[in-house]
């Protein structure tokens, strides 16, 4: 809030924070000043949104403002929700939708049996295995209940596995080493992703209110469809957003899982085999903490020689000439 109020409104923070909240604010604030619950009439909200004051616009801001600062921080919990980690109470739904996500993700492999394998029979396949690895984990026992989640599953697997690297536990390691265009791509994927998911939870949570609101309103109830409708688009946004997001992740492990060796002082693997060797014992170490067993052998670069030390040269006595 001390900040100027260009930057505050810029950025992440308007895009993932304020401008959702400030869509549904405005949503259910219209179907107020038309009346709701009573008999709605659209003008009536027109003439009061005209006649706002300056003070009133200011309280208004500001109210958006503070609701988009002290969510911010539950982000990350929205997504997690959406991913499908959910409480014990709920293991029966989301044991019947994690089967739903089974069937839909279908079977893995050639499911043709000895089928001739003709080349547009190749190629159908081909696409269908492209499409099950970005929107879902091979291990049966990572499936989530939902596509949101399996979606950012898969893309956590990916990312790294072809080094023999955990991304979970690597990523916050890699990050600080990308360059400063691998991290503007993987700011703009993770954006993205968090403003479609936060679409989706404040529509999900007008939806309630407009129906309270518009209950009595006979037709005028269709327009809570319309928070539904959001909802709906903002979660298939969220899912291409996490297929886009693990995409860019793999790049970033692909272009620069060298620099983070060079910055732990580690040697550079000789060929993929020993990569794959050396970055599995890498992640079990992050992974367990000190008490794995990991013998490392660093590679610290040779010091800069330090420069030769000038000679002092006595002040001149007092009366000298130059």
């Amino acid at each position: 809030m001390a900040k100027p109020l260009s930057p505050a409104l810029s950025g992440r923070f308007f895009l993932v924070s304020t401008l959702p909240t400030a869509a549904g604010t405005v949503f259910v604030l219209v179907l107020v000043w038309a009346g709701a619950p009573d008999p709605v009439r659209f003008e009536r909200a027109w003439r009061t949104a005209a006649g706002l004051k300056a003070g009133e616009l200011l309280l208004l801001v500001l109210g958006v403002t503070l609701v988009g600062v002290i969510t911010m921080p539950l982000q990350l919990s929205l997504v997690r929700w959406l991913e499908g980690y959910w409480p014990r109470w709920l293991a029966w739904p989301a044991a019947w939708c994690t089967a739903l996500q089974r069937r839909r993700r279908g079977p893995l492999g050639w499911p043709h049996g000895n089928a001739v394998p003709t080349a547009a029979l190749v190629q159908r396949e081909g696409e269908r295995g492209a499409w099950q690895r970005s929107r879902f984990p091979v291990e049966d026992h990572l499936l989530r209940p939902t596509g949101l989640g399996n979606a950012l599953t898969a893309a956590e697997r990916r990312a790294g596995q072809l080094y023999g690297l955990d991304a979970v536990v690597v990523w916050t390691r890699l990050e600080p080493v990308l360059s400063d265009r691998m991290r503007g791509a993987v700011a703009e994927g993770r954006d993205a992703l968090d403003a479609a998911a936060r679409f989706c939870v404040t529509a999900a949570a007008v939806v309630p209110l407009s129906v309270a609101l518009l209950w009595r309103s006979h037709g005028w109830l269709l327009l809570a469809l319309a928070p539904a409708v959001i909802c709906w688009a903002a979660y298939a946004a969220a899912v291409h957003a996490a297929v886009a997001y693990g995409e860019v992740l793999a790049v970033a492990f692909d272009l620069h899982r060298f620099d983070l060796l060079t910055a732990l002082h580690l040697p550079l693997p000789d060929d993929r085999a020993a990569e794959r060797v050396a970055n599995a014992e890498l992640s079990r170490l992050w992974r367990q903490g000190a008490g794995s067993p990991v013998a490392m052998r660093y590679d610290h670069p040779p010091r800069p020689a330090e420069p030769a030390p000038q000679p002092v040269v006595p002040p001149p006595a007092s009366g000298a000439g130059p």
